[in-house]
């Protein structure tokens, strides 16, 4: 009986194949409402949530409460501006020289993991300051002073509440699974009808999507605590309160910690991309010079993202590993705190420094370095090279490859592809996956998108099989030996703190505006989890499961393909899964240089401020990412449980 049922869905999924595979070959014969969904099909989505938008705005008066934070915020951002870089606000204390700031930062790199944590971050910052970048750093900073503190508040009380009530955790895994799966413009919009464009925007926004991750790590570490670490708190008298702010929280510290990694991260990544909504700071100065195609300009301010990124990466990883050091009994107060008065010391200096030598305070743009002039020289020249080589390449994906596979993508009928997800659902999880996979896919038809979602399938699955092609052997070949896997995943650490932002300044310069930049945008993106969990999956196979395939005179590439990868595979399924969000999340920022998807619509309706276009088609692109993630961890749980039987 048991083979029977397990063969019941194989059968269901053949069925809804096979009616699939018969509406696309009979598409000339179909009415046309089954090639693409009719007009009294698509239902007005955005006018609904406009409607709601206006009952919370308007007639709620949920206008008054967001514009008191706004205030709120704005007032904290004033604060922040006018000690980093001057603005004339309260406390009038500000700017503080940049000597002193890049001192501090290198104290605080020191402190934390020693010279070359110190080298890395002092340098960025002393980068920042002598190629006249400063103020537009400052501009980013500000933000991410303000966002970072608010958005690990929040998380780790919404963190605490999910972990007390598992009620309450059910009701809230679900929004931070959404919520992970939103593009970034989808953030921007609502917060744009409420309070308005400009730098408190972009700190409202940079708060609203850096929350997610911080709660679930809050909520792992809370989890993992050991009981035993409880029960010696309650013994010891400690009350509720008391063992939760002496006793759980200290011991999931380091969990916590690498949620404000990933808040500081995330963070970054959106005050890079609110330049869109008025952001001042690094990212609107890319954007902007971006747009004028001056490309040496771009790569200066790009290297200052990148190396900002790194070494905020850096620093709040070493605060998440580094362990409390106590001072030895009976040392002297100045042997306690001597790091304390060396920074003291260097700040003393620095202000000191900074008055008798206006350089150290603010570099002036006459006197900034510029290493624009030369890139743009190396650029003409390796361009004069690698044209036409770029420009056949061009022309051959466009032509040949692209074009044929986004218009056959288009010419499928809307219900075959319908069915053919069914089908797919069925085959790895039965009747459950299927219905989960038309939940997501009927909204994306009936909201009048389906076109534009199938170009962004076209793109995103384009980028994620060139992406497999390059990542997969890459990680094959790095996990063969121990240093080589040590580089290439400290590459992929590297790769992953740059803003997305970052991957569009070397595609334009080789491929200039057009579909080849963004798929090419897309694969480096989303090569980078593809590789990582590729060396993380073949480095986690039992050596024992190795060793006995050996002894059994396995060659090397049976090892490879009859026992590593089919162990790695759960693993390797999530290094997809990953890459195909981040492939989701980069075509939506990459309409920025030209595509026709969903990312054009949606920043479209930024420009409009229209609340429910925008949501409509970040749930579009939400709901794809989602759907994706349901069929690879639905297969993957299923394929692991197979291993481990």
């Amino acid at each position: 009986m048991s083979g029977a049922r397990a063969a019941r869905p194989a059968h269901a999924a053949w069925i809804l194949a096979g009616l699939a595979l018969v509406l696309v070959l009979a598409k000339p014969l179909l009415p046309a409402g089954l090639v693409r969904p009719p007009d009294w099909l698509v239902l007005p989505f955005a006018g609904w949530i406009n409607a709601v938008f206006d009952f919370l705005r308007d007639d709620l008066g949920l206008i008054h409460v967001t514009r008191a934070f706004a205030g709120a915020v704005e007032a904290a951002l004033d604060t922040t501006a006018n000690l980093l870089y001057g603005r004339s606000r309260w406390p009038h204390l500000g700017p503080i020289p940049w000597v002193v700031v890049a001192a501090t930062m290198a104290m605080a790199g020191y402190a934390l993991r020693g010279w070359r944590l110190a080298a890395l971050t002092g340098g960025t910052f002393v980068w920042i300051a002598v190629m006249g970048q400063w103020k537009w750093a400052m501009e980013t900073l500000s933000v991410i002073a303000v966002a970072t503190p608010v958005a690990v508040a929040l998380g780790l009380a919404l963190g605490i509440m999910g972990w007390r009530w598992p009620r309450f955790e059910r009701l809230l895994n679900p929004v931070l699974n959404l919520a992970q799966s939103l593009p970034h413009f989808a953030y921007m919009i609502p917060v744009v009808v409420f309070v308005g464009v400009g730098p408190k925007s972009g700190a409202i926004v940079t708060i609203i999507f850096s929350v997610p991750p911080m709660i679930r790590m809050t909520m792992l570490g809370l989890r993992r605590v050991a009981p035993e670490i409880i029960e010696a708190g309650q013994m010891a008298g400690a009350n509720r309160w008391q063992v939760m702010t002496r006793v759980r929280l200290p011991a999931a510290r380091t969990e916590i910690l690498i949620g404000v990694n990933q808040v500081i991260m995330q963070s970054l990544a959106m005050v890079v991309l609110a330049s869109f909504i008025g952001m001042p700071g690094l990212g609107q100065k890319l954007l902007q010079l971006l747009q004028a195609l001056k490309i040496g300009l771009s790569f200066e301010i790009g290297i200052t993202i990148v190396l900002l990124a790194v070494a905020l990466d850096r620093l709040s990883k070493a605060w998440a590993l580094h362990q409390p050091a106590h001072a030895e009994a009976g040392a002297g107060r100045i042997a306690r705190h001597r790091l304390l008065l060396v920074w003291l010391g260097l700040v003393l200096a620095g202000f000191l420094l900074a008055r008798a030598v206006p350089y150290f305070h603010v570099v002036e743009r006459s006197q900034a370095l510029s290493i624009a002039g030369p890139i743009d020289a190396v650029m003409d020249m390796l361009l004069g090279v690698v044209r036409p080589l770029t420009d056949g390449l061009r022309w051959f994906l466009i032509t040949r490859v692209l074009i044929p596979l986004r218009d056959a993508i288009l010419w499928l009928p809307f219900v075959g592809v319908l069915l053919a997800l069914a089908a797919l659902g069925w085959r790895i999880g039965g009747a459950r996956s299927a219905l989960v996979c038309l939940g997501f896919i009927l909204p994306i038809a009936l909201s009048g998108w389906w076109d534009r979602a199938m170009i962004t399938v076209y793109t995103v699955g384009t980028a994620v099989a060139l992406a497999l092609l390059i990542g997969l052997p890459l990680g094959i070949w790095a996990a063969g030996r121990e240093t080589r896997a040590k580089a290439v995943l400290l590459a992929c650490d590297t790769f992953q703190t740059f803003p997305s932002f970052i991957y569009l300044i070397p595609v334009v310069m080789l491929f200039g505006v057009n579909d080849v930049a963004v798929v090419a945008a897309v694969v480096v993106f989303a090569a980078v989890p593809l590789v990582r969990y590729t060396v993380e999956g073949l480095r986690n196979v039992p050596p024992e499961t190795v060793e006995a395939a050996e002894m059994s005179g396995a060659t090397r590439r049976q090892l490879l393909w009859s026992v590593r990868l089919p162990l790695a595979l759960p693993t390797l399924m999530v290094g997809l899964n990953q890459s195909v969000m981040f492939a989701l999340f980069m075509v939506i920022i990459a309409a920025f240089i030209g595509t026709q998807d969903l990312g054009q619509e949606m920043q479209r309706a930024l420009s409009a401020t229209d609340v429910g276009k925008g949501l409509v088609l970040g749930l579009a692109v939400a709901f794809m990412g989602l759907m994706v993630d349901h069929l690879l961890m639905r297969w993957s749980a299923a394929r692991r449980a197979v291993l481990q039987g």
